[in-house]
């Protein structure tokens, strides 16, 4: 069985914080406890960790408020422990995603957080993996399960249930013609997103819900062509796969000379407390940051400090915000 810092921690009489700061070198810890903990490693047959303190936080949209907020929750819970995160923007599964990791490899990077990166696109390329996986170093995903990769934790926000708020929302409201401006096919969130989406439509007895689905690019310009696109299909509400895309539809729409809500009813997805001050106040499915973070940095900590973690992908459920951007429909 593997000893981790809880065993050391246990037979030290210390927490396992302090095992860290031991492990790290860091300061704070008095001659007495280090020699404690030390002797307590010496005796349990303890591996000290030949890795370094670097997280990789490999990410494409840093850009985006509800990234940044994730990547800055994960950094701020593994600081405590003497782990330092550090976040690579990259093109999810291309070259440059590979590259990072094998300069971070080199030199001795702790563990690996892929947020919505090459595990969430089908397809990928398995280089990244294969090479963690051939160096020891763990990693974990979010939002999306590795492809043909069963050791690893994923935490994903549910988007079938996404989906289904957005959907419910809008229906109680009276919209009876409901689009969605998708991100694009292979991308595992959006297509799931995707499913409960014409899932929701089809138990409300929509005939042919796929006619309501546009795929475009997660960007506000994504956002502006697939509204543009739903309106003239006669869509009176859009559920957009992101915040972003929720803005380029309200654009898009105004643009064609409507109001948003009173012509049109726009929801986006992710959440970030920022959606609260555009114009209208974006109604929106909140991701759960908070929790996913906490419990990604959680991974990380056993992960690194050599205890086992459950793997595989465990959901959480995501929350309804409503704003200024939906309201009942003038006609149907």
């Amino acid at each position: 069985m593997k000893v981790g810092i809880t065993e050391v921690a246990v037979r030290a009489q210390v927490s396992e914080a302090t095992v860290s700061r031991v492990i790290n070198r860091r300061q704070g810890v008095s001659r007495r406890t280090r020699e404690a903990v030390e002797q307590a490693m010496t005796d349990l047959g303890y591996e000290r960790q030949t890795r370094g303190q670097l997280v990789a936080v490999i990410t494409e949209l840093v850009s985006n408020p509800f990234f940044a907020d994730i990547c800055e929750r994960i950094e701020s819970t593994l600081a405590p422990h003497g782990l330092k995160t550090v976040v690579c923007p990259c093109f999810p599964g291309g070259v440059q995603e590979l590259d990072f990791l094998t300069s971070l490899a080199d030199r001795g990077v702790a563990a690996v957080v892929f947020l919505s990166a090459s595990n969430t696109i089908e397809g990928s390329d398995p280089g990244a993996y294969e090479l963690l996986r051939s160096r020891r170093i763990p990693f974990v995903g979010i939002n999306g399960q590795f492809e043909g990769v069963s050791e690893a934790p994923v935490f994903s926000t549910d988007d079938l249930l996404a989906a289904e708020l957005a959907v419910d929302h809008l229906y109680r409201l009276g919209h009876r013609r409901i689009g969605m401006a998708s991100g694009p096919v292979g991308n595992r969130p959006a297509d799931r997103r995707v499913t409960g989406f014409v899932s929701s439509l089809a138990k409300r007895g929509v005939e042919d819900p796929e006619q309501w689905v546009v795929r475009q690019s997660y960007t506000v310009e994504g956002g502006q062509s697939a509204a543009i696109s739903l309106l003239g299909r006669g869509a009176t509400a859009v559920v957009a796969a992101s915040d972003y895309m929720a803005l380029g539809a309200i654009r898009g729409a105004r643009r064609q000379g409507y109001d948003v809500p009173g012509d049109v009813s726009v929801v986006g997805y992710d959440g970030a407390m920022i959606m609260d001050f555009v114009d209208p106040p974006l109604t929106t499915v909140r991701q759960p940051a908070d929790r996913l973070a906490s419990e990604v940095a959680r991974s990380v900590l056993a992960l690194v400090g050599n205890r086992d973690v459950p793997v595989g992908e465990l959901l959480f459920d995501p929350e309804l915000v409503i704003r200024a951007s939906t309201a009942a429909p003038k006609t149907e």
